[in-house]
């Protein structure tokens, strides 16, 4: 991740392949795989002990991290109790972040109370093969429901800030906040202006979410970009340039609203033809700096 030339920055994530009850902690960047040192299991405790070598690590390697994620689909729960719980566990998240001087904290945008077949898939993205597997319980009331949906995301938005921290959405496929117009409404409702909108320019390329227009519409909501490209047909997250986003009107306009926020490499995954990843991310990064950084005065 790169926010300044001379700086590297990396994003700790939550392990997509999270159940409901548990955090996962992860080093996204390969170039930063071992940093760690030791996995953490998803559904255990993490002790604050982990956060602080980790720190100290990063530290040492002249790091910065940024953002940290925090997965935890059960926010979005229609059963109370499971929100209350999933509270609990994003604020311990928060307290982790901090720890490791992150500035924000980064969630998937939240989930419809789909049920599945075999209970919540475990995958990096859904898709529209699986999202047609799946239900709302019959006994739903959307009101009821939307209403204590919001009522937890401003929660969840106070914790943040109780840490000086931002709250990042991620959208994807098959989220109620999979776009600008469906963030922009859930933002009015939760009311909370630390609540962000973490753009993603494959995700919303493949909605059909005119990333053009997204940066405008969303001046002021956006201070983190995951780069990746996209061909328009599918989920997937390319080398860019290797798909069909317009980059240079992109940049364009991400001058024009002096976007000063950080941008993420965000590439791969089983859903995309990425079998290199260092070479992956190299060339991104490079791409980045002649695109954006150089002859800048960031």
């Amino acid at each position: 991740m790169f926010h300044r030339p001379r700086e590297i920055q990396v994003c700790i994530g939550g392990g997509y392949q999270c159940t409901q009850t548990g955090m996962q902690v992860e080093i996204q960047i390969p170039v930063c795989s071992q940093l760690a040192g030791f996995p953490v299991s998803c559904g255990k405790s993490i002790p604050i002990i982990f956060p602080v070598q980790v720190r100290e690590k990063a530290d040492a390697l002249n790091l910065n991290i940024p953002v940290f994620c925090i997965v935890l689909p059960g926010l979005s729960s229609p059963d109370p109790r499971e929100r209350e719980e999933n509270l609990k566990l994003f604020e311990k998240g928060c307290e982790i972040a901090w720890i490791l001087g992150a500035r924000a904290v980064l969630d998937n945008a939240p989930l419809p109370p789909w049920q599945f077949p075999g209970g919540i898939p475990i995958t990096r993205h859904y898709d529209e093969e699986i999202i047609a597997g799946a239900i709302l319980p019959p006994d739903l009331n959307w009101k009821k429901y939307w209403d204590g949906l919001t009522s937890t995301y401003r929660v969840a938005c106070q914790l943040a800030a109780n840490r000086n921290m931002d709250f990042h959405l991620h959208p994807c496929l098959g989220a109620l906040v999979p776009t600008t117009d469906a963030y922009l409404n859930f933002f009015r409702e939760v009311n909370c202006d630390n609540l962000k909108f973490n753009m993603d320019t494959a995700n919303q390329f493949y909605l059909k979410d005119n990333l053009i227009i997204s940066l405008q519409r969303l001046e002021g909501h956006i201070d983190y970009i995951h780069f990746s490209d996209n061909r328009g047909y599918r989920v997937e997250h390319l080398v860019p340039g290797e798909g069909n986003i317009p980059w240079e009107s992109f940049f364009e306009i991400l001058d024009k609203v002096n976007y000063q926020g950080l941008l993420g490499i965000d590439i791969g995954g089983a859903e995309s033809d990425v079998s290199d990843y260092n070479a992956a991310y190299r060339t991104t990064a490079g791409w980045l700096y002649d695109k954006w950084f150089k002859n800048k005065n960031r």
